[in-house]
């Protein structure tokens, strides 16, 4: 069956997760390794029957030992073997199992692999078809990170059990979500990415130069953004709350008036049906609806009403007016989901609180469009720095929708991927609904240990290997791909936005500035002292 060169033999005990082999190459860690063996498969008959399969493994130790050189040898023995010609190398590795391929299927060995076969350098073909699925259903993520020419896809089905992408600051996370946006996008998808610092912004723009269609960005009007129209080369769609359109409940949680306030929320009651019965609008102002009041109306409203309990609620809610996201008109949820676009929600310099609140009415209206079936076609959601919304302690205005959404989102095709460099910080039940992970590097013990929390799939040994990454390269696990992946994520086709400063250019151009100063002073000196020369004679 493997016609690829043998490199090792088992030894020792073999476990159907992981077996150790002897060899006389000095085999690198993470590359991948093929052995023939045995298994029994139920054929369509209902019968077992003995099939030949070739098991696929991964390197994760290798070691070096010497009969010869035992530890605790004195140097001067040791230099004597050494100047003898004694001295014996033996090479080990340890592997885990990954799985075989049957019928287009991964399947874990049952099996144990016998001690003594021969372990073989696992053949390209066999590993491209290990890590691929059919063309409507992959995504191209990248390539396996000891072999460049091997293609690593994903399936759009792991998203139906939502997404994590986990990293430390400059692993990659927010490269890697913008590779995975590409491959939606190209397939049809609607897609809305939650941006608190502008990092997708540039999304519509292919580094070429050319335009991509279908893709918006989106931003309140009090936002004072990151990027301009011109740096992002395309027109700023504006988010906008139109105040009288807010529900009741959706005043009292963000003005803060908790349930226990019974008596300053009936006099925010009062004024509000007060306004909705007379259509409380400035004369000098049109209506922009039957209930065209706004947040100035009901302020006056309660100072009307002249109670203890509608003064103490002036206080509460004149915390509104700092969010600052209120005007005449309501963007429609429907601008910002259709087909195979991709809607960029901007919210960078904005205040956690604004953030907060425009993420929540965003997702709860996606949310109830699609548990309606409103809209009828399954949404996307990327969020970005997810810990501010949904942190393991406090209180966000989101974090009940995202939770909710987390838990039950996938019955009615509302989809997560929850971004984030600080595992340890985000809630844990929301983390561990996300089935896949995509794993950069990550050196923290807490966030480690959070990851390990909530990631079922994820093996001790692969654990182990993060803090070893590059950026870029990633560790895949769970409904995502067949098995457990290690990959360099692709180029993007698209610009990144939010990339770190370039420090060396920076100071580079500021040291120009000054000398370009000095030398036009320096010029200046020189031609006013020729004039005084030439005035003197």
């Amino acid at each position: 069956m493997l016609d690829t060169r043998k490199i090792g033999i088992i030894i020792g005990q073999v476990k159907t997760s992981e077996f150790i082999f002897a060899t006389n190459y000095d085999v690198n860690r993470l590359e991948y390794v093929a052995i023939e063996s045995q298994e029994l498969i139920e054929t369509e008959e209902g019968n077992l029957e003995e099939i030949p399969i070739v098991i696929i493994s991964q390197i994760f130790e290798v070691w070096a030992d010497s009969r010869a050189l035992p530890e605790g040898l004195k140097i001067e023995d040791a230099e004597k073997i050494m100047a003898a010609g004694l001295a014996d190398s033996k090479f080990f590795a340890k592997t885990r199992i990954l799985g075989y391929l049957h019928e287009e299927n991964v399947f874990q060995p049952r099996r144990a692999i016998n001690p003594g076969n021969f372990v073989h350098i696992a053949p390209n073909e066999l590993l491209e078809q290990f890590y691929s699925y059919p063309e409507e259903e992959g995504l191209h993520i990248g390539h396996l990170i000891t072999r460049s020419d091997v293609p690593v896809y994903i399936t759009v089905n792991g998203f139906r059990r939502h997404l994590s992408i986990l990293a430390q600051t400059g692993g990659g996370k927010s490269y890697c979500a913008g590779v995975l946006t590409e491959e939606l996008h190209r397939k049809g998808a609607t897609i809305v990415i939650i941006d608190p610092h502008a990092d997708y912004v540039f999304l519509g723009s292919r580094i070429d130069g050319t335009r991509i269609d279908r893709v918006n960005v989106f931003r309140t009007p009090q936002s004072t953004g990151r990027y301009s129209e011109v740096d992002i080369g395309r027109m700023i769609q504006q988010y906008e709350v139109r105040f009288s359109d807010l529900t009741i409940d959706e005043i009292f949680m963000i003005s803060g008036i908790r349930e226990s306030f019974t008596r300053i929320r009936n006099a925010v009651q009062d004024a509000l049906t007060n306004l909705r019965e007379n259509s409380r609008a400035n004369a000098d102002r049109p209506l922009v609806g039957p209930d065209g009041y706004d947040l100035n109306d009901l302020l006056q409203e309660l100072q009307d009403l002249n109670t203890n309990d509608s003064r103490n609620a002036v206080r509460y809610i004149r915390r509104i007016h700092r969010l600052g996201v209120f005007s005449n008109a309501t963007t429609d949820i429907s601008r910002i989901i259709l087909p195979q676009q991709i809607s960029v929600i901007d919210l960078s310099g904005l205040s956690d609180n604004v953030a907060d609140y425009i993420t929540n009415r965003i997702l709860s209206e996606i949310y109830e469009q699609r548990r309606n079936e409103t809209y009828p076609y399954p949404v996307f959601i990327f969020m970005e720095e997810a810990h501010r919304f949904l942190p393991n302690k406090g209180r966000t205005y989101s974090i009940e929708t995202v939770k909710e959404i987390s838990a039950e989102g996938r019955k009615f095709g509302v989809f997560l991927t929850l971004i984030t460099q600080r595992p340890y910080k985000i809630d844990q039940d929301a983390l561990s609904q996300c089935n896949s992970q995509i794993i950069l590097r990550i050196t923290n013990s807490e966030d480690q240990n959070a990851i390990r929390t909530s990631s079922e799939k994820l093996s001790e040994s692969l654990l182990n290997d993060l803090p070893g990454l590059n950026p870029g390269e990633a560790v895949i696990v769970g409904n995502l791909t067949r098995a457990p992946v290690m990959v360099k994520i692709r180029r993007r086709v698209t610009r990144e936005g939010g990339a770190d400063i370039d420090v060396v250019s920076s100071l580079r151009a500021a040291r120009e500035v000054v000398e370009q100063g000095e030398e036009e002073q320096a010029e200046q000196a020189h031609e006013e002292l020729e004039e005084l020369r030439e005035m003197l004679e």
